[in-house]
């Protein structure tokens, strides 16, 4: 619907210029609502002419009143002079004129040229205040307000007293410092504008932005440090509490209890020799040696007292109990598998080496069974009776790797016992029990100048049974010697202890004949400290070897002039 309100007394002259302008587009658009301006004047004038009353109020809509801003009917109407024009030829009849509700806020239609400053000339009992009027009265579109009224009408509105004492506490003058000075996370598209949601410590500097990025990396990474710092911890307390020896000692897991060393201590000792500060030494150094190495990987030790005591019926037996000594072992660890004796004077240069890895993981390729791979002895091998079974009759016995009960090295004389392996078994026992026989000692102790070592060669010459459980293993495996045994030059390759391969066991067998014993075993002693540094060691030695270069230098420069 189109309203059109022209007010009679602007029609005849003195209207505003604009007024024309907006009834010829209406008549224009709609032409069968309008009429053209020359029709309206002309209906005027006539009217005019007809009857001299008030001036009525040209409406185009049926007679209805319209309450405006001021809560009272606009135009004439509101005093029943207004009269309704016919209606406009061509309008359906169940078409309505009146006027929809107005879209402003108390009345009043915002639409140019329809509602103007000019409505006020209509005659309305109550004129709405012009835009002179609110700028006078400091309103909202006045230009010239100042704070004081808008912070006047603030308090009015929010309902403050004039006493108010807003903002004078500490944090309400200077929240806007503090909240400022603190980190702010913000998630969201908001973190990208202006930089806001990312805090830079040292106000944003170098420094401080990559300490920002390694914190929001670690932050990001949180799990996976948390995962890997928990894996750390639990090696670090696996290592330093006591679990790793336990670990080692289970037979299930690290196996250490399968294995006992047998140490010699205070061999010839109380009788037949007087010990002096040398040999105490040596024995020390020893004893410290196979106990920390024991200690590391969870093996038993057993330190046997071989002092020459009266415990036999025959005053030589002493000399040589080793065979009882190991006996007595078996039957105070029945558990374990293997035992190991070594003599005082062996020290273990390679403490990181395991005996599992070292030998018993893969005893068939670091043993063999054929004497005549290497034999000093000059021993007939395998025997030659055809009697024999097939087993007794092969170099290699039965070839099975379980079968070998005893692991013994070869030096440049024969058979050497400072280190060997005995297994513990039912063989094993028949083997001691023929190794101790009385009747075998009292008929050849006399002829053996290495006493139980000479014993058991004989047995293996002359006991096919001993052959099919014996297997050899490379001297330099577990029982190397020092350049002064087997030799004054020290080059076999099959003997001699070599640094370049880190052997694993040296033996100072002999010393105590023209040798010095407390001089090899401290020589070795340094070079297995030397060998086995860690790097924080090696980094502190490194050190101390510069600073002494550094202090012989001007040492030699002063004696030269």
């Amino acid at each position: 619907m189109v309203c059109c309100k022209v007010s009679a007394s602007v029609l005849p002259g003195h209207h505003p210029p604009h007024i024309p302008n907006i009834v010829s587009q209406l008549h224009e658009t709609q032409p069968e609502i309008v009429p053209p301006l020359s029709t309206l004047i002309s209906r005027r004038r006539a009217s005019s002419a007809a009857k001299r009353t008030p001036t009525p109020t040209l409406n185009l809509q049926e007679p209805t009143s319209f309450k405006g801003s001021s809560g009272v009917s606009s135009g004439r109407a509101a005093d029943g002079l207004a009269q309704p024009l016919p209606p406009i030829p061509g309008t359906p009849a169940h078409m309505s004129l009146s006027r929809s509700p107005s879209p402003n806020r108390g009345g009043g239609w915002s639409s140019p040229g329809l509602t103007t400053p000019y409505d006020n000339m209509s005659g309305t009992a109550s004129p709405r205040k012009g835009y002179g009027d609110l700028q006078m009265n400091g309103g909202i579109g006045s230009s010239n307000v100042t704070w004081a009224n808008a912070k006047a009408k603030s308090d009015q509105v929010n309902g403050y007293p004039s006493f108010s004492t807003r903002n004078n506490g500490f944090f309400s003058r200077h929240a806007r410092q503090i909240s400022r000075s603190l980190p702010s996370f913000v998630r969201g598209a908001e973190q990208e504008k202006l930089g806001r949601g990312r805090w830079y410590p040292r106000n944003g500097s170098k420094a401080g932005r990559i300490l920002g990025f390694i914190g929001r990396t670690i932050w990001r990474l949180r799990l996976r440090l948390l995962i890997t710092l928990s894996l750390i911890l639990a090696v670090i307390v696996f290592y330093v509490t006591p679990m790793h020896r336990a670990y080692r000692r289970a037979s299930l897991l690290g196996g250490g209890s399968q294995f006992v060393i047998i140490l010699a201590a205070n061999q010839g000792g109380g009788v037949m020799e007087w010990k002096g500060p040398r040999e105490w030494a040596i024995e020390r150094d020893s004893v410290r040696n196979k106990k920390k190495y024991a200690k590391k990987w969870g093996y038993n030790l057993e330190i046997v007292d071989m002092s020459t005591k009266k415990r036999y019926a025959h005053e030589w037996r002493e000399s040589w109990e080793k065979v009882d000594t190991i006996r007595k072992c078996m039957r105070k660890y029945p558990k374990a598998q293997w035992f190991w004796w070594m003599d005082l004077n062996t020290f273990i240069m390679e403490p990181s080496y395991t005996l599992q890895k070292h030998i018993f993981n893969d005893l068939s390729s670091n043993t063999y069974r054929d004497i005549n791979d290497y034999n000093p002895l000059h021993i007939t091998h395998p025997f030659n009776d055809t009697k024999l079974d097939p087993e007794a009759l092969s170099p290699n016995g039965d070839g099975k790797v379980s079968s070998i009960d005893l692991i013994i090295p070869q030096d440049c004389a024969g058979f050497n016992l400072g280190s060997f392996f005995i297994r513990s078994s039912t063989w094993t026992d028949r083997l001691l029990d023929v190794w101790w026989d009385p009747v075998g000692y009292e008929q050849k102790h006399m002829e053996w100048e290495h006493k139980e070592q000479d014993a058991l060669e004989h047995l293996y010459i002359n006991q096919p049974w001993i052959r099919g459980h014996t297997a050899f293993i490379p001297q330099r495996k577990i029982n190397s010697f020092p350049a002064g045994a087997c030799g004054q030059n020290g080059e076999d390759q099959r003997i001699h202890y070599k640094e370049a391969d880190r052997d694993f066991i040296v033996n100072m067998a002999g010393c105590e004949w023209g040798r010095d014993c407390w001089g090899e075993m401290y020589n070795f002693r340094e070079l297995s400290n030397k060998l086995n540094r860690t790097p924080w060691e090696k980094f502190k030695d490194g050190i101390s070897d510069r600073i002494k270069a550094m202090k012989a230098k001007p040492e030699g420069k002063e004696g030269k002039a």
